[in-house]
């Protein structure tokens, strides 16, 4: 079958300021919460106890964020790269804590508008469309040692102010934005979303609502303030979506997964696409004894501010039961679950389920009825690079190749679908792990969880795949 995807899909790819950029102390910027974070297997730990301390020990830890793979400084390179493979758009977060060192002053740093003003233009050289993240797990560390993160209402006076200087810098130059990346995920790690460690597990379901229901304010602003400014603008938000299965056909298990699935995928998705919490959350909230501080004018102003598009992450889905014991719990799922005895994994125990994306298009489409993009899928895997310097990562092909085809066919379901940008479309520091070994990109990097290696870039067999499937819209793969 041919896959229909319509003229001026935007093929790309996706990266974040804190895992490729580098350039740590340069240009002005100031520290934040990704820069504390620590590189390694502990870092997964770190993020969901509570208690995190904030601070940089280099004597205990390493820290690969601060280096990235040096965008900061090889951005002219890796950009000529995307344009190779034909990019039509390339998705990058802004740094916060770089327009706004501590993230609470009243002026932009100007050394650091400029340097995305450098960015900017040197995509509009290859006509690339830039897609931008305006909070992607960066909130500057002032704000997260001096006001506790999201849970504090200033944040959103903040945000306000940091969202007015970029997209007044950028009218011109960027059409596309997105505000929060994977909003959802924060009752999970509040850390990485929401900028602050619970103070326990008992009331980390309560700071992260009221911490989410200051970014649903948050985002409903930037919007409004997005189209004032760039009347043409497109603003989404980012979801992480994970399609919930039953283990079995027990009633029972199907009503779990069904809560589940409503609580996960939809709850944010119903802010800030509808316009109002949703309708199973009144519920929820008395269960769990969840009492949102909720100010005058807050939910008129949620209800003004929906977005124009919705993007989200599709990396595994989800598989599970009511009552499940250690042995049945699925390993290396992000998101929980029992395994699914129908799937292979990862190297790092990811589930591989392409058929879910297809399932996760309709599903959201069908909520909806709004423009959807893919702005997050793809394989993290070791490579090796062979004895002709070849990298041949045909598990990754294999992997995209089955995903695109779902894509294609969620479209003629009848899906409005505009967009792919594969992760890591170069190799970066992971988020979940803070390591390089654990490789999306088309483009290998030459660096190394112990602190070794050149930076080199180098073609995988993968982006030649890559460009003809762009060239091809598709239909080649």
């Amino acid at each position: 079958m041919t896959n229909q995807f319509k003229d001026g899909f935007l093929w790309g790819g996706a990266t974040a300021a804190n895992q490729f950029e580098g350039g740590l102390n340069e240009g002005g910027k100031g520290l934040n919460l990704a820069d504390v974070l620590p590189g390694g297997k502990e870092r997964l730990k770190l993020l969901a106890s509570p208690g995190f301390d904030f601070e940089i020990d280099q004597a205990k830890y390493h820290y690969p964020n601060h280096e990235g793979i040096d965008f900061y400084h090889r951005y002219k390179e890796d950009i000529a790269l995307f344009a190779e493979m034909g990019f039509k758009v390339f998705r990058l977060s802004i740094a916060w804590s770089r327009i706004f060192p501590n993230g609470d002053e009243t002026e932009a740093n100007e050394a650091g508008l400029a340097f995305y003003d450098r960015i900017f233009d040197e995509l509009a050289k290859y006509n690339i469309e830039p897609l931008v993240t305006i909070a992607h797990y960066e909130t500057p560390l002032h704000l997260i040692k001096e006001y506790g993160g999201w849970k504090n209402r200033k944040l959103v006076e903040f945000f306000d102010r940091y969202v007015e200087a970029i997209f007044t810098r950028y009218q011109d130059k960027v059409k596309y934005w997105l505000t929060f990346n994977e909003i959802n995920g924060a009752t999970h790690l509040p850390l990485l979303g929401l900028g602050f460690s619970p103070e326990s597990e008992a009331t980390r379901l309560q700071e992260s609502f009221q911490g989410l229901h200051h970014q649903f304010v948050a985002s409903a602003r930037a919007v409004k303030k997005g189209h004032e400014i760039i009347p043409e603008s497109q603003i989404g938000c980012m979801l992480l979506y994970a399609p919930v299965y039953a283990f079995d056909a027990n009633p029972e298990n199907v009503m779990y997964v069904r809560r589940e699935a409503d609580l996960f995928n939809f709850f944010c998705g119903d802010v800030q696409v509808r316009g109002e919490y949703p309708y199973f959350a009144k519920r929820y909230f008395e269960e769990n004894n969840i009492k949102l501080k909720i100010e005058a004018g807050d939910l008129e102003e949620i209800k003004q501010g929906t977005v124009d598009f919705i993007s989200f992450s599709y990396y595994m889905s989800r598989t599970d039961k009511k009552h499940k014991t250690a042995e049945e719990m699925g390993q290396g799922n992000l998101i929980g679950g029992v395994k699914n005895p129908f799937l292979s994994a990862s190297d790092w125990g990811w589930e591989i389920d392409p058929i879910g994306l297809r399932i996760a298009l309709n599903e959201l489409y069908a909520r909806y009825q709004k423009p959807l993009m893919i702005v997050e899928n793809g394989l993290g895997a070791y490579d090796q690079i062979e004895a002709d310097g070849s990298i041949q990562d045909d598990y990754r092909i294999d992997y995209l190749r089955e995903h695109i085809k779902q894509m294609g066919e969620a479209v003629q379901d009848g899906v409005d679908l505009i967009g792919y940008t594969p992760w890591g479309c170069i190799d970066l520091v992971s988020a979940s792990t803070g390591e390089y070994s654990k490789r999306y990109g088309f483009i290998y990097v030459d660096k190394h969880d112990d602190g070794s290696g050149t930076m080199e870039r180098m073609r995988k067999k993968s982006f030649y795949w890559y460009k003809q499937v762009i060239e091809s819209n598709g239909n080649e793969l």
